[in-house]
Parts: C-alpha cells; structure tokens; sequence
C-alpha cells in the first residue's frame, strides 16, 4: 500500500510540474487568491454593517 502511494503522489506531482509550467500559472492562482480574499473581506464587512444597523432600530 505504501508503494501505491508514493507512486500516486510522484504522478500527481509530475502532472502538476507538467501542466503547471512557468510563472504565469503561479501568478494566475495568486491573482485568483487575492480576489477571492478582497470579495472575502467586502462581504464580512457589509454583514458587520448590517447586524450594526439592524441593532440601532
């Protein structure tokens, strides 16, 4: 079973080396990090603002 393993994950990370060649997909993945992060964020502070709003009423 260790062996299955470890010649799954030696796969895995040869196909990821393969298609994930260059910095531009590692650039990609940030760039799709950062926006997920700020919409994250936005949404947090509208419910914040709501439940504050909501509370004064």
């Amino acid at each position: 079973m260790k062996k299955l393993s470890a010649y799954t994950s030696l796969s895995v990370l040869t196909l990821m080396i393969l298609l994930l060649t260059g910095c531009q997909a590692i650039g990609d993945i940030f760039k799709a990090g950062v926006w997920v992060g700020v919409l994250g964020v936005v949404i947090v502070i509208v419910i914040i603002i709501r439940l504050i709003a909501g509370g004064k009423k």
